[in-house]
This record gives structure tokens, C-alpha cells and sequence, in this order.
């Protein structure tokens, strides 16, 4: 029997992280899913010495700072996740001849778009969290010729901290949440974007793919409307439920400034991989029955 080829993934106790590892993969691929503590990203040493260590398809990069509030006064531990630790993934990879996907965010643009974003408008990050993810997209594009760089935007799922889990929390205590209602954006669930990076890591012809793809469940909203949602199929099953008073920007300031607009297009992703997001809200109805285990 021949040796699974395996697929390394970096940030697997993250949201997008978790998923992967509970992805069933296809014939002759495995997953290695190392921790922090036996592999950090920055440890040149350490990550060399993984890759040398056998055949590998790809490498899958989830590891980020993603407090974006907290990044504004932790300059030096979000450069050193977001920035400096995919440079030494985009060295080694390429020293050992691997490819690298490399997860990044919407808020590498400031939001001032009308329309969603496509993957070659400019890039102007509004806060340290952005400039580190947008170093370290640089870092990957400049460095390894087999990458593919995802950027993606409101993830949520069953795992980790996020918004849907954090209303429904709120819910069981509050009979109103007040939430930003002027802010539009593309969610995901952690789920679906796990799926589309497997699909990356095995494809036949990652090797003669290299570029920037953006993946975002189909559809848009608000902050104010996905809360409403949420609600809404939470109540469906029994769970709890709270009213929503839409607020603006201005009414909840931030540490970190947010981008307006954090649409992403997934044409090219559907074009040249046949990935299709499905609608935001089938995801989030999956993703509620799931945490309120109905």
C-alpha cells in the first residue's frame, strides 16, 4: 500500500483549524496537524526539520493573531504571527519544494469600496492587525512561487470565540443587543472555509496555481442582520433569542478601526477551482443547531 501524502497544518486548535482536523480526507492524503508548543511557525529550525521529514502535498497555514483590538497594543507578538511566521513558512516551503496556502483577511482593505473586493485592488489595512496579515501575504507572494493565499472575512463556527457564539451567549441573559448596523460584509462559516482549503491542498494542479483567491460564504449583511439571523434560527429550535436594536459605528468604538466594507468576490475561487460558496445563511442554520444542539 502506498504512503499517504500528507498535508501539514499550522493553527489547528483555531476555528478554521478545528474543522480541518475533523475533515474526513481523500484517499492517499493525511493529515499532521502539529501544536504550537512541537511546532512554532517562527522556529525556522523546528519547521525545516518537519518538512524534511517526509512527503508532503502541502502545507496549510491557519496560525494568526487575531485579536484585532488587542493587535493595537501587542504590535510585536501580531508581527511575529501574522508576519514573521508565514516568512519562515514561505522559505522553508520553498527550500523543500512545497506549496503553501496561506489564510489572510479582509481587513488587508480599508473598506472604502462600494463593491465587494476582487483580489487585485489595492490593499490599505487601517489598523496593526491588517498591516501584520497584509506582511505577511507579502512575505508569501514574494517568497515561495507555489502559494495560494485565501483571504476571508467574519468567520464563525462550533469552535473558538466568535460573533455567533457570543450573541447566543448574550441572548441568554438580555432580552435586547444593541448592534452595528453601517458595516457590510461576506460571513463564513469556519466549516465551509475548511472544506474549500482541503479541496486547495488536494487538487491535482495546485502546483500550476499560484495567485490570491478570496472565500466567503454567498451573500451579504450586517452585523445587525446576521445577529438577527442567528436569533432567528436559534428561537426556531428552542434556543435562546433576543431582540436587535441596530446601532451605528460611532455608537460602539473600537480600539481597532473596521473596514465599512468587507465584501469579498469569489468568482476566481469558483473559476479556477470550482469552489461554490453556499449562502451565509445556510451556514449559519448549521452552524446554530449545531451549538444549541437542536
Amino acid at each position: 500500500m502506498t504512503a499517504a501524502r500528507r498535508i501539514v497544518l499550522f493553527g489547528g486548535s483555531g476555528q478554521v483549524g478545528s474543522e480541518l482536523r475533523t475533515l474526513t480526507w481523500p484517499e492517499g492524503f493525511a493529515l499532521l496537524s502539529p501544536t504550537r508548543r512541537e511546532v512554532d511557525i517562527g522556529d525556522r529550525a523546528a519547521v525545516a526539520a518537519l518538512l524534511a521529514a517526509g512527503d508532503i502535498a502541502a502545507v496549510i497555514n491557519t496560525a494568526a493573531w487575531t485579536a484585532v483590538d488587542a493587535a493595537e497594543d501587542a504590535r510585536d507578538e501580531a508581527h511575529r504571527a501574522n508576519a514573521l511566521g508565514p516568512a519562515v513558512l514561505a522559505e522553508e516551503t520553498r527550500r523543500h519544494g512545497v506549496p503553501l496556502i496561506h489564510v489572510s483577511t479582509d481587513y488587508v482593505f480599508d473598506g472604502s469600496k462600494v463593491a465587494p473586493y476582487d483580489e487585485d485592488d489595492p490593499t490599505a489595512p487601517l489598523g496593526v492587525y491588517g498591516t501584520t496579515k497584509l506582511a505577511g501575504e507579502e512575505a508569501v507572494r514574494s517568497t515561495n512561487p507555489h502559494h495560494l493565499i485565501v483571504r476571508t472575512a467574519w468567520v464563525f463556527g462550533r469552535h473558538g470565540t466568535n460573533f455567533v457564539k457570543t450573541m447566543l451567549r448574550l441572548a441568554e441573559t438580555r432580552d435586547l443587543v444593541r448592534v452595528v448596523d453601517d458595516q457590510r460584509g461576506s460571513p463564513t462559516a469556519a466549516a465551509d472555509l475548511a472544506a474549500a482549503l482541503a479541496t486547495l491542498a488536494t487538487s491535482a494542479n495546485l502546483r500550476d496555481r499560484s495567485g490570491t483567491y478570496h472565500f466567503a460564504n454567498r451573500g451579504e449583511t450586517t452585523w445587525c442582520g446576521l445577529a438577527r439571523e442567528v436569533f432567528r434560527h436559534s428561537a426556531a429550535r428552542g434556543g435562546p433569542s433576543a431582540e436587535v436594536e441596530p446601532i451605528t459605528t460611532a455608537d460602539y468604538p473600537t480600539p481597532a478601526r473596521r473596514p465599512m466594507n468587507s465584501r469579498l468576490d469569489t468568482a476566481m475561487i469558483e473559476r479556477d477551482f470550482g469552489i461554490v460558496p453556499r449562502p451565509w445563511q445556510a451556514a449559519v442554520d448549521d452552524v446554530v443547531r449545531s451549538l444549541i444542539g437542536a
